[in-house]
């Protein structure tokens, strides 16, 4: 399997998380997905009236440094250590 399958199926399994999983742990995963499906922020930060989508652009922002491939890999790793943490299978 390749890494884009890898990271397809764990985008998948993302989505099966439990409710309590952080909001830090999900804007880690969203700031990954993004680099790793779109590359570099390519918008504009959203204004401190809209606290929700600014957390988002701040985590996408955070990992812009990161190869796409580099992003798949830490998204993939991260999915596995979240789903261990709530005793589901990874």
């Amino acid at each position: 399997m390749g890494l884009k399958e890898e990271f397809e199926e764990y985008a998948e399994k993302a989505k099966t998380l439990p409710e309590n999983t952080t909001n830090e742990s999900k804007l880690i995963l969203y700031g990954l997905y993004k680099q790793a499906n779109i590359g570099p922020v390519n918008t504009s930060r959203p204004g401190m009236f809209n606290p929700r989508d600014r957390a988002k652009w701040d985590a996408w922002k955070a990992v812009e440094g990161k190869s796409k491939d580099e992003a798949m890999s830490d998204y993939i790793t991260k999915v596995k250590q979240l789903l261990e943490e709530a005793g589901l299978s990874a």
